[in-house]
């Protein structure tokens, strides 16, 4: 309704409004007398999810994103929208978009689409098209186009809006990602990035390798998980005031996050001048099975480059009796997989533990920011992936928990495909200005 009588003559669309003009504030303004009157956070996500956060964000994150988008995914059924299947007809499927091109705000100077087949949906598990809720949180904040669906353990639910057999597998799944990845490409361009978004481990890594030379991709979950929590692990080293190889990292889980975090750790600790295989050394996983070391059986290629010469040791608590990390990272969706002992842990033989509860929705947590500042006396480094309270110790301390999540990535990845954005920003901010280069 901001649209003046010229532009709504222009559109076509004079009569189709109401007569009155109102600015977007008015229009926010409603907006948020509407959300004020909501209690429950669904009802809150479904009226946010067909707007574009710009503005509050440490309010609004939470409802269109986690938590709130793990229960919209759950119970997609109840607030679909439109749902997309049709192997052999991408490109046709593509050409109905009614725009070209795809740009974020108008500066955007390269496409971006988020693409997912839902089998691995947060700590959910597989959640099949119910999954295109989450890419709706990451649309959101990045600018998303549309998703591949697959199909769900869900098939008896009458709401599901999949097809109702069981997954794709093996060279017809290949297929079907090999025409998406053409035809998109055909569309838009080989500069149009390719966000893949909630793969399961099986098919995470290979179709990442598979397609990161040939075409402009980015895997969230491996690559975006990963670029936040390093990001955290050096701001903790200004508070811990040493080197990334005077740490030694444990990680409860062994999937993609795990992996993608280790990996560019090693890069990180690489620049401060040891061999990808010494930075290695600094880093324990722990999966299912309990100590990923060397002579286990049934280790994957991913998992064997960070399988070390120990003792197996089952549960993570011994890991850390063990290992005396400095860091513990949670990515495996365990909920309270620290535990209290394991903190206090943590706290003995560390003067400031860092510990990272990483796992959404809140319930998959590994703790509670209350849990990692009471145990630790106000000393651990805490991040979490879902949003906490402040908490205020006994001592009259307060600490503001950080928020671990890979959804920070996403303004960033807007700034790398918009060097026109950068460019004014770094002339009007900069001091000398400056103009924008690639390496910046």
């Amino acid at each position: 309704m901001a649209f003046t009588l010229e532009e709504r003559l222009q559109l076509g669309i004079h009569g189709l409004l109401p007569p009155c003009f109102l600015s977007q504030d008015v229009q926010v303004l409603r907006v948020m007398k509407s959300y004020e009157t909501r209690s429950n956070p669904l009802d809150k996500y479904i009226l946010l999810m067909t707007l574009l956060l710009t503005s509050d964000t440490e309010k609004f994150m939470p409802i269109v994103y986690t938590p709130t988008v793990g229960l919209a995914c759950q119970q997609y059924g109840l607030v679909c929208s439109s749902p997309i299947h049709d192997r052999g007809h991408i490109a046709t499927m593509l050409n109905s978009w009614p725009e070209d091109n795809l740009r974020y705000l108008h500066y955007t100077l390269k496409p971006a689409i988020v693409v997912t087949d839902g089998e691995r949906i947060l700590g959910l598990g597989d959640l099949g098209s119910y999954g295109w809720e989450f890419q709706w949180g990451s649309w959101a904040l990045v600018h998303g186009l549309w998703w591949s669906s697959a199909t769900a353990t869900l098939l008896d639910d009458p709401l599901y809006i999949g097809l109702k057999h069981k997954r794709i597998r093996g060279k017809e799944y290949d297929d079907l990602i090999d025409e998406f990845m053409q035809a998109v490409t055909d569309k838009y361009g080989m500069n149009c990035l390719i966000q893949f978004e909630d793969f399961a481990n099986s098919n995470a890594f290979r179709i990442l390798n598979k397609y990161r030379n040939r075409y402009c991709t980015f895997n969230d979950d491996i690559q975006g998980t990963a670029s936040v929590a390093v990001a955290g692990i050096l701001a903790a080293l200004k508070i811990t005031k040493n080197r990334l190889l005077d740490h030694k990292f444990v990680f409860q889980g062994a999937g993609e996050a795990a992996l993608g975090i280790a990996h560019l750790l090693i890069m990180a600790m690489a620049k401060e001048g040891v061999t990808k295989e010494e930075a290695a050394k600094r880093i324990w996983m722990v999966d299912s099975k309990g100590l990923i070391v060397k002579g286990r059986s049934h280790l994957n290629h991913e998992k064997e480059e960070f399988a070390h010469e120990h003792p197996h040791v089952k549960t993570l608590e011994e890991v850390v009796s063990t290992i005396k990390p400095t860091a513990i990272i949670g990515v495996a969706a365990i909920g309270g997989a620290f535990t209290e002992k394991i903190i206090k842990n943590m706290a003995s033989f560390n003067e400031r533990p860092i510990i990272f509860a990483l796992s959404n929705p809140t319930s998959k947590a590994e703790c509670t920011a209350e849990q990692c500042y009471t145990l630790t006396e106000g000393r651990g480094i805490f991040a979490s992936g879902s949003p906490f309270d402040k908490v205020t110790l006994p001592d009259g301390r307060t600490f503001f928990p950080g928020q671990g999540n890979n959804a920070y990535v996403f303004p960033e990845l807007l700034w790398a495909l918009s060097p026109a954005v950068c460019d004014t920003y770094l002339m009007t901010y900069s001091s000398p200005p400056q103009r924008y280069k690639p390496d910046d």
